[in-house]
């Protein structure tokens, strides 16, 4: 059995809609809860198709979803949780926080939330901030090292825990400006694919919000009223090369409305003839065969730009 239902499910408004304060019957719901229900039903759609499109969760899995306090994963959380209670196959989720002890940070917060809800959790305590404070000179980018640290600690967590898959809460801003990030910076069309093998090649790492765009993350976090943890370690370091590739993006959306839609859809119309990697396509034999081809010498023949997809 897969999750192939998982789409139709995520159309039907989910239970919490109402226990949420929406009064039952559309005349007697405000503009804010009706939004609130559109938005919900967004999100477990999106996540949902992503989910189907990459087979990310089958009949028995296990994931770790990686809780870190802030909107993205407790919002990947919320949607997760709504999808497993009417969704076609029976997996389990597991949430985890790694504490890397940041000076100021409130560890009982995520305790209190995860024992709120009843849901399976554990929290991992390890002081990585230290690590990288002592190795990483002053006002220098720590999320190298700090994410190669946490990377580590999470798949021996996730070995403890029994988990086969890691769940973590990127969305499709974050995967645009990993994007443009690896080509302005890197030399490489290199993305963050929406699933992969880890690194050790022990499980498999899934990002389920990889359709959703990041305001509606934070429109959820604030109607969830989610107890948001800011990251003092690099999240306040000025002038972080993402945080300009990401405002970046967002002027070109504020000039151009739809071109966000427009290059996250060319990360999968991907063209391998049409660009110059000859491990990918065979220049050196390439031979004039007297076959049409529709993709031939084009480049700078016009083509249509699918309209960006209507938000519902």
């Amino acid at each position: 059995m897969t999750f192939s239902d998982i789409e139709s499910h995520a159309r039907e408004p989910a239970p919490s809609a109402v226990e949420d304060g929406a009064a039952s019957g559309p005349a007697a719901r405000t503009r804010a809860e009706r939004e609130a229900l559109k938005l919900e039903k967004r999100l477990c759609r999106q996540v949902g198709q992503a989910i189907v499109d990459f087979n990310m969760i089958e009949e028995g899995d296990r994931v770790m979803v990686c809780l870190s306090g802030g909107k993205d994963s407790y919002g990947l959380l919320d949607v997760l949780r709504r999808l497993q209670a009417r969704a076609p196959i029976r997996f389990e989720l597991v949430a985890v926080n790694l504490d890397q002890k940041q000076p100021g940070f409130p560890a009982e917060v995520l305790p209190n939330y995860l024992q709120a809800l009843g849901i399976e959790h554990h929290i991992e305590t390890q002081d990585t901030y230290s690590i990288v404070k002592a190795k990483i000179p002053e006002g220098k980018t720590t999320c190298s090292l700090c994410s190669r640290l946490r990377r580590g600690i999470l798949y021996r967590v996730a070995r403890e825990l029994r988990c086969n898959k890691i769940a973590l809460g990127h969305h499709r801003d974050d995967m645009l400006q990993t994007f443009f990030l690896n080509m302005f910076f890197g030399g490489k069309l290199k993305g963050m694919p929406p699933k992969l093998a880890s690194d050790n090649g022990e499980f498999i790492v899934i990002r389920p919000l990889a359709y959703v765009d990041e305001r509606d993350l934070v429109a959820w976090a604030e109607h969830r009223a989610f107890p948001i943890i800011p990251c003092n370690l690099c999240g306040s370091q000025e002038n972080l090369q993402r945080q300009q590739v990401g405002e970046m993006l967002r002027q070109w959306q504020r000039q151009h409305p739809g071109r966000i839609e427009s290059l996250f859809t060319a990360l999968q119309n991907v063209v391998p003839s049409h660009l110059m990697d000859a491990r990918l396509h065979d220049f050196r034999h390439l031979q004039a065969g007297g076959v049409f081809d529709a993709d031939g010498d084009k480049a700078f023949d016009e083509e249509p730009i699918a309209p960006p997809p209507v938000p519902v």
